[in-house]
């Protein structure tokens, strides 16, 4: 069983949020601070390790979470797991920038894979689940998506997993420990 002090993050891309990619919204706002929360919780109760596959989104959002709580709390660490080099290619400019910057803070960089096929992203989300004793996922329950491919993975797997609902902004835990 993968380590309790560590956490993997999952969640959906800008384009599956009623936002898209303005962060600016009220909704997009209350939501990062949700998670910022959960992610404050988990260190409060000793988590250490945060586990981000660095898509855009709220993988990014928290990374930069994480970085942001790692100056009040030194022992928080940022673990990028990347399914590929290159990952970030076809993004847009200031989420390339974004993304290298948040590679460049991070405590460490894991390639899955390092050239692109077809079932990379998933085990890069296998991986993450695989390393971590807990999953905190904002997901809105849509079956056909990576992340729920991932929220299903992590309960076979038994896996705690905390769910924060993106819409209702409600928070679920599943397999508490």
């Amino acid at each position: 069983m993968a380590s309790n002090t560590f956490c993997a993050i999952t969640g959906h891309r800008p384009k599956s949020f009623p936002w898209g990619y303005d962060e600016t919204t009220q909704d997009c706002v209350l939501l990062k601070q949700i998670l910022a929360e959960q992610i404050g919780a988990l260190a409060d109760r000793g988590v250490t390790d945060f586990l981000s596959g660095m898509a855009m989104g709220v993988d990014l959002w928290a990374a930069q979470i994480v970085l942001d709580l790692q100056k009040s709390v030194p022992a928080v660490k940022l673990r990028c797991v990347l399914p590929c080099e290159g990952q970030e290619s076809g993004w847009p400019a200031p989420a390339q920038e974004q993304y290298n910057s948040l590679l460049q803070q991070a405590d460490e960089v894991i390639y899955v894979n390092r050239a692109y096929h077809k079932d990379c992203m998933l085990e890069r989300n296998r991986y993450l689940v695989d390393n971590a004793a807990i999953l905190l996922a904002v997901y809105g329950g849509t079956r056909r998506s990576g992340t729920g491919m991932t929220v299903r993975y992590a309960k076979k797997q038994g896996r705690e997993i905390i769910v924060i609902d993106p819409a209702a902004r409600s928070i679920t835990h599943i397999g508490e420990a």
